[in-house]
Parts: structure tokens; C-alpha cells; sequence
């Protein structure tokens, strides 16, 4: 999927390519930066601004970003995991916790 997301400082749009897999009619993608300490910056950029939009195959959704949290991030961790076996392994490279993203369909309508 395509995430384009509004710049923290700059207020410009940004847009990256992540892997992802649905979860009911949310997105769930991770937040790693090749598996390095620092989070990316489309994970800062929709922390501070959590509504984006999704660009798959043949569709655009316009999505809110949060972090999974709890047994939520505990299933879509094991989800992942299931995809990638070696996932825990390279998390464990990092110092910290990865965050798992969800991308829910936004409420607001479309401005």
C-alpha cells in the first residue's frame, strides 16, 4: 500500500510503501525503520497527524493512525508473525518496542 501522510514540520504530503495485511476493514502495518533504533518518519508524521490516505490496487481510503496497544497488539503481533517467521528475531535487534500501526477508516468525511 501507498500511506500518504502530512509532514510533522513541513505540513507537505509524504508518501512511503509498506506492507500491510487487513484486519476487518482495518490496515495493519509495522512501524520499522529497516529495523533500526530510529521510528520512521511516517510513523512520527501520523502520530502528529493521524488522519492519511490509503492507496491499494484499486481503491483510496482515507484511514486514522493509531498504535495497537494491549492484547490488540499481542493478536496482530502473532499475526505478523505468521507471516514472517523471523520477526521476533529482528525486533529484537531494536531497543525498544516496534509499534504495530493500524489504519482505520476514517469517521470524518473527506475534506
Amino acid at each position: 500500500m501507498r500511506l500518504t501522510t502530512t509532514g510533522r514540520r513541513s505540513g507537505q504530503e509524504r508518501s512511503v510503501i509498506l506492507g500491510y495485511f487487513e484486519d476487518g476493514p482495518n490496515l495493519v502495518s509495522m512501524a520499522m525503520n529497516g529495523w533500526a533504533d530510529p521510528e520512521p518518519a511516517w510513523w512520527l508524521n501520523l502520530q502528529a497527524h493521524p488522519r492519511a490516505i490509503v492507496d491499494l490496487a484499486h481503491s483510496r481510503r482515507i484511514v486514522e493512525g493509531r498504535a495497537a496497544e494491549g492484547d490488540e497488539r499481542s493478536r496482530l503481533w502473532s499475526r505478523w508473525r505468521e507471516i514472517d517467521e523471523t520477526l521476533d528475531a529482528y525486533a529484537a535487534l531494536r531497543s525498544g518496542e516496534t509499534a504495530v500501526v493500524i489504519l482505520e477508516p476514517s469517521l470524518e468525511p473527506d475534506r
